[in-house]
């Protein structure tokens, strides 16, 4: 039998939103560049996050599919907000250099 679930690193919560793929990129969100920061507190973890355009369809279930990863690696009765951001505006050279390499892109 396990304890009750540690309070996560930035880490791990990078790693748990790598789980989250933007169908139309074909990448994870952490790999594209789409989060912007993570704050986590004994009882709360805030993401700052954005979409590569405003007029994303698929933003609503990206934001859903990030609260349930961070959800996996949260403690129980964590509240888990995710804010969506459009400042700085994305660009490309955001993206780590694994998703740069995908797309054939030079790096910043």
């Amino acid at each position: 039998m396990s304890g009750p679930r540690a309070l996560p690193t930035d880490d791990d919560i990078r790693d748990a939103l790598r789980s989250v793929i933007d169908p139309e990129a074909g990448l994870d969100i952490v790999d594209l560049g789409l989060i912007y920061g993570i704050d986590i507190a004994p009882e709360r973890i805030h993401v700052r996050m954005t979409m590569t355009t405003p007029a994303c369809p698929v933003a609503d279930t990206i934001m859903e599919s990030a609260r349930a990863a961070i959800h996996s690696v949260a403690p129980e009765g964590t509240q888990i907000d995710i804010e969506l951001v459009w400042d700085p505006p994305w660009n490309p050279g955001m993206m780590s250099e694994i998703a740069r390499d995908q797309f054939g892109w030079p790096g910043n």
